[in-house]
Order: structure tokens, then C-alpha cells, then sequence
């Protein structure tokens, strides 16, 4: 791998993260090799933490063009024998910690995933850790894309891991031939955090018609369909006053037709609907009507994706393609405007031979480690040997865990299990 030393970056940025919180303590346990702002780069330090083969873990020290950038890199070979895949917690509608997640994945290692929808958010929905963007677990989309971001896609048989701009497409189609799109997965029907949907959709501070993604603003929709998976929780979403939902069983017979939110059977699913998507419903789930529901996720090409036993995972921006850097902030919903700071930062890379890098940027420490811009985020990716890259959900969300343990410092200031911020998902290292 190319290990030259990285040039100073020229640009700033804004870390992009589905949450806001003040700084806090670094984690107790986070054992990144900490650098001074006299201090210089460091070579890679490789701790001893058995792992399986094929994969690495290593920490290192860079002096970028704002001072000392301290980062965890983990390597996985396309021949090892794990697993690598996105997971959320035993609910989506709640967040935890990566530790909890990878502990309960049996993995050896993890990083945090996709942005998430928060309290302290001020367009928050009402569900702590719902993923906002793309989210598909072994095959199955557990949350609708915001179309058009970029989006990690892993485990399609036959590929090695890949960064594409992705969107994703969701039909329900009635015994008599009659489709409609559904415009969500697992989320609160008429509520968009992030844009990025369907037609409908207008962005609420201005009221404007929006169908592309717009980071940390919401989107609203008086009349959608959306679907509820076992994996949202116990209950479905209150979407408005006027509900109606169809109570699925696994082959797609309408069990019962109500007037009201309930239950998400633990085989089954429901669709909810509000304004024309609730006359939808009472129009076509009548009876003992059979509704036939079908998800399709797409590439920047129109390729679709195959999704059998696929993972993939939502975020942004891209930060390389081929080999250059590729900020693309506009089809990510970022403003140029806001691309100002450096923050702690949370990558993924694909290097050409198909090995996957996670690499966890440590920031926010007052005489230490400084976190990356976008600019450097790429430059460093590419000292690492990624051919693509792209950003996760950084700030106080970013978190890495090797062996159960901490090794990053994270800044969420929100005390849970070292400093750890909870989160939506995870990207989680599993042997096989």
C-alpha cells in the first residue's frame, strides 16, 4: 500500500452526522497513540490483538495542515474469513452503542455506521437512533434510501465490496393489478429527515417541491405509504391522525384493516398509510385481499443491484473514485458553505484488489489529535491504498472496537460505556 506521508489540504469541511451534541471526556479505554502539536508523524503502530487472517488493526499518528491527526485503521483482506455487514440493534426505532452491537453480532471488530435521526436534532421525529438513508440487512431493506447519496454496498455474491450513489425503489401491487410506490421503510409516515424521497415531498422551510437529499433539514408528505418491518419494534409509528394500516402475513394476505397504529406482527408486516395513501389502502386491502410487496435498490447507472443476502449501507459524501478525489456534496445534500471545520471522521475504503478499509479519525482534543476536513479525509484514504472511497457519520458518532474494546476517543460527551455515543447501526467484522 502507498504509505507516503499526506500533503496539507487546502480545503476545510463540515462533519456531516445525524447528530449534534457538545463536546465531552475521551473515552477511558481508547488507546490511539496520542501526539503533541510539536510532535511528528508517527509510524504505524500495530497493537497485538489476535484477529483472523486477513485482517488487520493498526493505529498511527499524521501531522496534517491543522496539526497532529491521530487514526485506527482496520484492513480486511477480500479472502478473509469474516463477514462484514451492516446491523442495527434489537430494534430500529432506538439506538446502541457499537460495542453492544458488534458484542452481540459475535464480531471481532466494528465501526458506526449511517446518520440517524436524535433528540437534540431540531427536526427530530420522535425516534431515537431510525436510520436516515439506505439500510439493507442480509437482503432484506430495512430503511428506504435518501436517493442519490453514497452508499457501501457489501456481501453481493460474487463482488467484492463496492461505493456507489444509490437509490432505492419499493412497490406494492393489489390482486387486481393496481402498483404504487411506497414511499418508506420503517420510519414515521409524512416525515422525511434528510429529504431524498419520493414525489410528493416538500422541504418545510420553504415549502419548495425536493426529491434530492438535504442533510439535517426535513421533508414532509401528506400522503404516503409506509412499510413496517418486526425489525422497527413492538408498534408501528404514530403518522397522523388519519391512519390506516393493513396487518400483512408473510405471504402477503391482509389479516386485518384498521383505523389506527398497532401492532407489527412478529412473521408479518404492516403497511401504514396517511391522506391518499390511507384511501390506497381502504381501496385495495379490503377483504381478504393479497398486496404483493417488492424492494429494488440501484446504482448511479440504473444498474440494479443485487440484493440476496447483500448488505448496504447509507451515508456520505464519496470522498475517492478511482483514485482521485470526488467530494460530491451536491448529490449528498451538503452546502459548499457549510464545508468549514475539521471533526472526528468515520471512512470506508475499497482498494483496488477489493480490500476493505474502516478507518476512525480521532478530533476535537485541545492540543491533540486535530480530526480531518474532507480534503484530508480523502488524502488520507488514499495513503491507506483505497481506490474509493467514502465518509460515514462522523462526530460524536464515530467509534471503532476491536476485541470489545474502545480504540478510538470518542467526543459525544454522553458518558455511555466509555464516552460511546448510541447510534443506529453498525458495520460489524464477524469471523465465519
Amino acid at each position: 500500500m502507498n504509505r507516503r506521508r499526506l500533503l496539507a489540504a487546502g480545503a476545510a469541511a463540515w462533519v456531516l452526522s445525524g447528530c449534534r451534541s457538545p463536546d465531552g471526556p475521551a473515552a477511558d479505554d481508547a488507546r490511539g497513540p496520542s501526539a503533541g502539536a510539536s510532535r511528528p508523524p508517527e509510524p504505524p503502530r500495530r497493537p497485538t490483538v489476535p484477529l483472523p487472517p486477513g485482517v488487520t488493526y493498526a493505529e498511527r499518528t499524521v501531522r496534517m495542515s491543522g496539526g497532529p491527526v491521530r487514526h485506527q485503521v482496520l484492513t480486511i483482506a477480500r479472502s478473509a474469513p469474516v463477514r462484514v455487514s451492516p446491523v442495527h440493534g434489537d430494534r430500529l426505532d432506538s439506538a446502541r452503542t457499537v460495542r453492544s452491537m458488534a458484542r452481540d453480532a459475535g464480531a471481532v471488530a466494528a465501526v458506526n455506521g449511517s446518520f440517524f435521526d436524535i433528540r437534540t436534532s431540531a427536526v427530530f421525529s420522535g425516534y431515537d437512533g431510525d436510520p436516515l438513508g439506505l439500510l439493507m440487512e442480509n437482503g432484506t431493506l430495512l430503511s428506504e434510501a435518501a436517493n442519490g447519496r453514497t452508499a457501501l454496498v457489501l456481501g453481493v455474491r460474487g463482488a467484492g465490496p463496492r461505493i456507489v450513489e444509490a437509490r432505492s425503489v419499493t412497490r406494492v401491487t393489489a390482486a387486481d393489478g393496481t402498483s404504487r410506490p411506497v414511499d418508506g421503510v420503517n420510519r414515521v409516515p409524512g416525515r422525511i429527515v434528510g429529504c431524498g424521497g419520493i414525489g410528493g415531498d416538500v422541504l418545510r422551510r420553504t415549502g419548495r417541491a425536493m426529491t434530492r437529499p438535504v442533510h439535517n433539514q426535513l421533508c414532509t408528505d401528506s400522503g404516503e405509504l409506509v412499510l413496517f418491518t418486526p425489525h422497527w419494534g413492538p408498534a408501528t409509528a404514530a403518522g397522523g391522525d388519519e391512519v390506516v394500516e393493513a396487518v400483512l402475513a408473510a405471504d402477503g394476505r391482509v389479516l386485518d384493516l384498521r383505523r389506527s397504529t398497532g401492532l407489527v406482527p412478529a412473521h408479518g408486516r404492516v403497511l401504514q398509510g396517511i391522506g391518499e395513501g390511507a384511501a390506497w389502502l381502504r381501496r385495495h386491502a379490503a377483504g381478504s385481499a393479497v398486496l404483493t410487496l417488492a424492494s429494488e435498490v440501484f446504482d448511479e447507472t440504473g444498474r440494479r443491484i443485487p440484493g440476496e443476502g447483500a448488505g448496504m449501507l447509507g451515508a456520505g459524501p464519496r470522498l475517492l473514485r478511482g483514485g482521485a478525489t470526488d467530494i460530491n456534496i451536491e448529490a449528498n445534500g451538503v452546502a459548499a458553505t457549510a464545508l468549514r471545520q475539521r471533526h472526528p471522521r468515520t471512512l470506508a475504503g475499497v482498494a483496488e484488489d477489493g480490500t476493505l478499509l474502516l478507518v476512525t479519525v480521532d478530533g476535537r482534543e485541545p492540543g491533540g489529535s486535530v480530526g480531518a476536513t474532507f480534503d484530508e479525509a480523502a488524502e488520507l484514504m488514499r495513503s491507506l491504498g483505497a481506490h474509493d472511497a467514502m465518509n460515514l457519520d462522523g462526530g460524536g458518532s464515530t467509534t471503532m472496537i476491536v476485541n470489545g474494546r474502545l480504540r478510538n476517543r470518542p467526543r459525544s460527551g454522553e458518558g455511555a460505556e466509555g464516552g460511546e455515543r448510541a447510534v443506529a447501526d453498525a458495520l460489524v467484522v464477524v469471523p465465519l
